[in-house]
């Protein structure tokens, strides 16, 4: 088998609380990631999944250094990032990108499209002319379907549909292996998120590159993602294939948010799952499963026990005590 691309082992972030009266209180750090694995493969899309707040983000600047981890390792292409020098981690930096949740807060106002787009280039010295450069930014204006016009425009005179665009083509100037897609869709009206994500999925097709898709919620995924990994509070709660986790989810969690997935028909044959409560603090985080305070299935073993994740057939694992197949019946 050819190796992965990115691996993620053990990996955990915890953020120390705002200070009061000029004393941080340790005991209650946030620990925003916790002993996260999983990996992605070379073209593939393994899509990030759950509420706000659960440790998603975090994850996905994890990989990118952006910030870095409190303990557990994160490799690419065989290559440990976490110890890699600064002057070492730049010149990498060019394989791994970012699309930003905000398409209106990630592009500055007083620079032109142009002068957007070129920037990686600039930063890693990829164009070796001006019309190297030129010829650089319009095709990639091109690739993501905006025209040569756009180039000396300003971000205010955009859609956030096409902002997004901008900033795709600006995360792919740099010819990255991987992309980090900070819910890339959120922020857009629904007939354009469909557009964003074909135009995404067009892309991976003809470069080959691979995604960290973030996002809360499952139905946006549904036609993006070749594998799922589900996060709770900072956690890995259930990851398998795009089959395995819509046809045949096993952690409880899981088979919720399923199950809160609109669907077009009113009368279509489907039980909703509600989830009592609200997400516990990352500062209390619940003993045994962090899941338990939530769950219709929950005993005394989860209160006590933290479940660890666990192979329920070939490449799907789920952290549950009582991890059970609940078919959710979604529209095609």
């Amino acid at each position: 088998m050819t190796q992965p691309l990115i691996v993620l082992e053990k990996v955990s972030k915890s953020f120390a609380p705002p200070s009061r009266f000029g004393i941080i209180d340790r005991g209650r750090a946030v620990k925003a990631v916790d002993d996260v694995s999983f990996e992605i493969n070379a073209g593939e899309t393994l899509a990030l999944v759950g509420e706000s707040g659960c440790g998603k983000s975090t994850t996905g600047r994890l990989i990118l250094r952006l910030i870095e981890p409190s303990s557990g390792r994160v490799s690419f292409d065989g290559k440990d990032l976490t110890t890699l020098s600064a002057a070492a981690m730049r010149g990498t930096r060019r394989h791994l990108q970012m699309i930003f949740q905000d398409p209106y807060g990630s592009l500055s106002p007083r620079r032109t499209i142009a002068q957007i787009i070129a920037e990686p280039l600039d930063a890693h010295g990829l164009a070796r002319s001006r019309a190297e450069r030129r010829e650089r930014v319009l095709s990639l204006l091109h690739q993501v379907g905006l025209s040569s016009q756009h180039a000396t425009r300003y971000p205010k005179q955009f859609s956030g549909g096409q902002r997004q665009r901008i900033g795709i083509a600006r995360a792919l100037a740099a010819g990255p292996r991987l992309i980090v897609a900070d819910e890339p869709v959120s922020a857009l009206d629904v007939s354009v998120q469909a557009q964003i994500i074909n135009l995404m999925q067009d892309l991976q097709e003809q470069t080959g590159v691979a995604y960290l898709f973030i996002a809360h919620d499952l139905a946006v995924v549904r036609h993006i993602a070749d594998r799922i990994a589900v996060m709770y509070l900072g956690s890995i709660v259930e990851i398998g294939n795009k089959r395995q986790i819509y046809e045949a989810p096993h952690h409880p969690y899981t088979q919720a948010l399923l199950s809160a997935v609109p669907q077009p028909d009113p009368d279509a044959n489907r039980s909703r799952i509600v989830m009592e409560g609200d997400v516990p603090s990352p500062t209390d985080v619940p003993a045994g499963c962090r899941f338990h305070t939530r769950c219709p299935l929950a005993t005394d073993k989860c209160r006590h026990e933290t479940p660890l994740l666990t192979n329920v057939e070939p490449r799907h694992a789920a952290a549950c005590h009582y991890a059970r197949p609940n078919p959710i019946k979604l529209a095609a």
